[in-house]
């Protein structure tokens, strides 16, 4: 089970929730967990669970673990996704910062799920 963790300097990493074997994204509550969100891991596409139809939040390459934002215009690259499962967020100028894990990752597709549905909202 990819169980998504947030990395804390000096603290046991935080748990914020899971990807299931499907795409399907979940965050942790009190109780029973949320849907947030999915990946389709065919092509990388990654939607946010709204009323409605899901909104498209983002995409992950396949290839290279690259994670963009979709934006109106050029789509922003926003992290990547290593195959052991790390997640880095873009530092401008400087070197990719970890900023968490999947645990037990099954696909990259996976890793960007998270980091676009989970982790971003908890550094925002």
């Amino acid at each position: 089970m990819n169980k998504v963790y947030l990395h804390r300097e000096m603290a046991p990493d935080e748990y914020l929730g899971r990807v299931d074997d499907r795409g399907r994204v979940y965050e942790a509550r009190f109780g029973p967990d949320k849907y947030i969100g999915r990946v389709d891991l065919d092509t990388g596409r990654i939607y946010e669970a709204q009323l409605g139809p899901d909104h498209h939040l983002g995409d992950i390459d396949l290839e290279n673990g690259k994670v963009t934002l979709g934006r109106f215009g050029p789509d922003e690259y926003y992290g990547r996704v290593a195959e052991n499962g790390r997640l880095f967020l873009q530092e401008r100028l400087a070197p990719d910062n970890y900023i968490g894990k999947v645990a037990e990752m099954a696909s990259i597709a996976h890793g960007g799920a998270a980091l676009l549905l989970l982790l971003r909202p908890a550094l925002e």
